[in-house]
């Protein structure tokens, strides 16, 4: 078990390192030039060609490549991961700021598609072919066509026209102020976790039909058991973990879909930065925004990798 373990952190640190090569040639090769996202078309033009070396020496972009990125790689194991361009907070302090927010977004998310999803699959599962298992069907696949920003649009369009509600504008501190801050992440919350319902809704559907026609669940039946504790003992636990697995993805691809979502709610989280980023061409910002959702992704999947060895017991990992 050790082993594997090591083996997923050498693995997870590996991809790390590919994924930040990759950030950082995608940055590099983006078409555009910083100093005219900086000063505008009218205002390069008035700078000189000494000026403008300079301004690109003091960003570090005028240095090779190879310099450039092992001192981006030394700003990020010291914690310092460079400064905005258009903003005088470094992208570490924009990070601590705006991180929590998104994180519980993240998190309620998973928790409300769980909530909402699994006993959807109960349903779907236990009674295949009726009306309940085609509706569960139904509302499952258009909970997974319809774009996420689109339904938290609606949701605001709604909240502003009938109920003239806004959520505040600046973040809030879960400690501090925990209702503003609930009525911050509530919204995202709740579109994101809804179309994570839909996967796990009919992950957790496709497993628990397989798992109860296994031979064990049926040999609990002929002893006499409970249909309910055959289901609630035997088939469920076994039928949940590919639903563990999915949604460890899950929570990492909250990270990106988070960044419309935010937006279209006004959330001032990492989402939002990275909007803002993508649409000012702020490279630095984006650069670490992009290397960190991907340092969690990776560990989000070894932690579910783990997590998954531990509590299947027919898993041998030497």
């Amino acid at each position: 078990m050790y082993s594997y373990i090591a083996r997923r952190l050498v693995f997870g640190a590996l991809t790390v390192i590919g994924v930040s090569i990759m950030v950082f040639v995608v940055m590099r090769i983006l078409p555009g030039d910083p100093l005219v996202a900086i000063f505008g078309p009218e205002g390069m033009t008035k700078l000189t060609e000494e000026q403008r070396a300079n301004y690109m020496s003091e960003l570090g972009l005028s240095d090779p490549l190879w310099v450039q990125y092992f001192a981006w790689v030394k700003d990020i194991i010291s914690g310092n991961f460079g400064r905005s361009f258009f903003r005088s907070e470094s992208v570490a302090e924009m990070i601590l700021r705006r991180g929590p927010l998104t994180a519980e977004i993240a998190l309620l998310s998973v928790i409300l598609s769980w909530i909402v999803g699994i006993p959807v699959a109960l349903v779907s599962a236990l009674k295949p072919n009726t009306v309940a298992d085609s509706t569960v069907r139904f509302v499952s696949i258009l909970f997974l066509a319809v774009p996420g920003f689109w339904v938290g649009m609606l949701i605001v369009l709604g909240l502003l026209f009938w109920f003239g509600y806004r959520a505040p504008m600046a973040g809030a501190s879960l400690f501090v102020d925990p209702i503003a801050n609930l009525q911050l992440v509530v919204g995202p919350a709740i579109v994101l976790g809804l179309g994570q319902a839909a996967y796990i809704a009919r992950m957790g559907r496709s497993s628990l039909l397989e798992v109860i026609r296994e031979d064990y669940v049926r040999t609990a039946r002929a002893k006499g058991l409970n249909s309910r504790l055959v289901i609630a003992l035997h088939a469920l636990p076994n039928a949940l973990l590919p639903v563990i697995t999915l949604s460890g993805v899950l929570l990492g691809l909250v990270l990106a879909g988070s960044i419309p979502v935010e937006r279209a709610f006004g959330t001032p989280g990492l989402g939002y930065s990275m909007f803002i980023a993508v649409s000012e061409r702020d490279v630095f910002v984006m650069q670490n925004l992009v290397f960190l959702y991907a340092v969690v992704f990776v560990m989000l999947n070894i932690v579910v990798d783990v997590t998954i060895a531990l509590l299947d017991p027919r898993i041998r990992y030497q």
